[in-house]
């Protein structure tokens, strides 16, 4: 069958939209019409030439929500015509012994993708494409790394490093788990407000500011540093200022944003031995089709906001828009509409 799709030909290139052939799904893989795509960080990531690992020419996109149109042989969890969200971490609910690798595995830059039967997580027909599709990577990784990986309790302090597309969600997830202060760190004044939307009590801008100027804010605001910090930027110098801002003895520092290809993190090792501990989280500690459809309940529900964070919608000749306002930080979520 036809396809209409934005290609990456190669890296620092805008896509262009094309008209690909795509073969129907063979056993165990599932053809699935993309009906909204959101545009993540990661997407540029691997535009811009950052990744060791993209290879071109590709069809990026891992942000999507669709219908399923056909099934191939031996696919039993979904049917045509069901609603799902693609997953970049697949859940195959078996155990066989050996692992299998995938590059994203979701290419939802087209208007029909085909993926394997456990990378598709099975959702409710009223949530709508437009909004559940930032369900795919954003909302289920910030709230994930709140509430799967951190496990914040009641009470908590939790400091977000950077207040994008996931580090508010990471934000209404503190919110969720009944965190006391949450405080947003940003070097962008426009982004209080939109950390307050969410739950953010406390903001601090760091343009211009030291990383021991900036632990030592923290450390006041939180009575000694924090109980969870958070990195959301991707830069390795924020990720030694998150950890570093945490509370001695048990402070925890979860890293989400994807550093360049060949970057390293360093701190002291006394940041350590005094009791502080450095994580890592993917898609928020979920597994995806179990998780996914009941954070698209929680949406649906009104636990969790989207719909505000989606704040450009364009149609597929305009993708690479999208890309602009990204990197311009004009904007929280540029969504695809087919």
């Amino acid at each position: 069958m036809k396809t209409r799709a934005a290609v990456a030909f190669e890296a620092k290139k805008p896509l262009e939209i094309v008209e690909l052939d795509l073969e129907g799904p063979k056993a165990g893989e599932v053809l699935v019409e993309i009906m909204a795509t959101g545009i993540c960080h990661t997407d540029a990531y691997t535009l811009d030439g950052f990744d060791s690992e993209g290879i071109f020419p590709s069809v990026l996109g891992h942000e999507g929500a669709g219908v399923v149109r056909e099934v191939g042989a031996g696919v039993t969890s979904v049917k045509p015509g069901d609603h799902v969200i693609p997953l970049y971490t697949p859940e195959c609910r078996q155990c066989k012994g050996q692992p299998i690798f995938h590059y994203m595995g979701c290419s939802t830059f087209s208007n029909f993708t085909v993926l394997p039967e456990i990378a598709v997580a099975k959702i409710r027909e009223d949530a709508p494409f437009q909004s559940s599709c930032y369900i795919g990577c954003g909302v289920t990784t910030g709230v994930g790394a709140v509430i799967n990986t951190a496990k914040v309790q009641v009470g908590d302090n939790v400091v977000v490093f950077g207040l994008g597309g996931i580090g508010l969600n990471v934000i209404q997830g503190a919110r969720l788990a009944g965190a006391d202060k949450i405080i947003g760190v940003d070097i962008n004044p426009a982004r209080e407000e939109w950390g307050r939307k969410f739950g953010m009590t406390d903001f601090l801008n760091t343009k211009g500011m030291s990383r021991e100027d900036t632990v030592a804010a923290i450390v006041q605001l939180t009575d000694g540093g924090a109980d969870y910090t958070f990195d959301a930027t991707g830069n390795t110098e924020v990720m030694r200022t998150a950890l570093e801002a945490c509370h001695r003895g048990w402070g925890t520092s979860i890293i989400i944003g994807v550093a360049e290809a060949g970057k390293e993190i360093a701190t002291r090792p006394f940041q350590l031995v005094t009791g502080r501990n450095w994580r890592g989280t993917a898609f928020g500690g979920a597994k995806g089709r179990t998780d996914v459809p009941k954070i698209v309940d929680m949406y649906m529900t009104g636990k969790i906001e989207i719909d505000p964070m989606i704040t450009h919608v364009m149609g597929l000749e305009d993708i690479n828009k999208g890309f602009d306002l990204m990197h311009a930080g004009e904007s929280i979520r540029s969504v695809v509409v087919f």
